[in-house]
């Protein structure tokens, strides 16, 4: 087991990318904490993980909130060694057509919550000293879409661009403390919110499958399977990185046929 006795607090845990990394990193040891807005599916999917897991409703855009969930994990179990910053929502919109309140919803979400929770978090790693082996790790949700751009997800893809350059600097500032600091940035993974933002159509459909050279939609596993490595030692020398398991995507400059 890669993080036997760790404890870690997973945001945006209820479903999907979240509740994968934390179904793999109790599988790989941890004790962890899930956090979302969703306190029903949130609570019930802690309850199947068993007794290595707790549930804690947070809304990660109040700072408030966020320190009273690194309190949480630190009550239970006595310290925090793993955060995975997963929380994050979308808003579809064509460029000239999007609200302000709405702009501002996504990225208080996606980049302010990354933030807050990454800033509580840090805190209470500081404050349990350096690690005398290994280092605290913290792992970022960002997206193929920090750096590649879709017309109507205005909010998102900005969001997620400030994710990645979040994640450059509290590297750089926290890796005195031992903490690391990484991102993954996933391509078109078969979640419910993929599936109504970018898959709501066959002809949606085709435009991601011909920008996909492994020709199919990612899995939550695969994701998880990623931020378990950054979260262990044998990501010991990585910090300020972004890892993409995209499909390929990132790497085509034409397009693939679509069977």
């Amino acid at each position: 087991m890669r993080l036997k006795n760790k404890i870690a607090i997973v945001t945006g845990a209820a479903g999907g990318i979240g509740l994968a990394c934390a179904q793999a990193l109790v599988r790989e040891g941890a004790k962890v904490l899930l956090s979302d807005i969703d306190a029903t599916r949130g609570k019930m999917a802690a309850r199947k993980l068993g007794r290595n897991a707790r549930f804690v409703v947070c809304d990660v855009g109040d700072a408030t909130q966020t320190q009273a969930l690194v309190r949480a994990a630190v009550l239970e179990w006595g310290r925090l060694d793993i955060l995975i910053n997963n929380a994050g929502i979308i808003h579809t919109a064509e460029f000239l057509d999007i609200e302000e309140k709405d702009f501002d919803r996504v990225l208080r979400v996606n980049l302010k919550g990354s933030f807050l929770v990454g800033q509580a978090a840090a805190r209470q790693m500081k404050k349990q000293g350096k690690p005398k082996k290994g280092s605290y790790a913290i792992v970022n949700m960002s997206s193929v879409n920090a750096v590649l751009a879709i017309p109507n997800q205005v909010p998102y893809v900005i969001s997620k661009g400030g994710v990645n350059q979040l994640t450059k600097v509290m590297a750089l500032a926290l890796a005195p403390h031992g903490i690391r600091v990484n991102a993954i940035g996933p391509g078109t993974i078969g979640t419910e919110l993929a599936r109504k933002a970018v898959m709501a159509s066959e002809e949606a459909r085709k435009r991601i499958f011909m920008r996909t050279p492994l020709g199919r939609l990612g899995d939550v596993s695969e994701i998880a399977s990623v931020a378990v490595f950054l979260a262990s030692d044998e990501a010991s020398y990585m910090t300020g990185q972004t890892v993409y398991p995209d499909g390929g995507r990132l790497a085509l400059n034409y397009v693939v046929p679509v069977s």
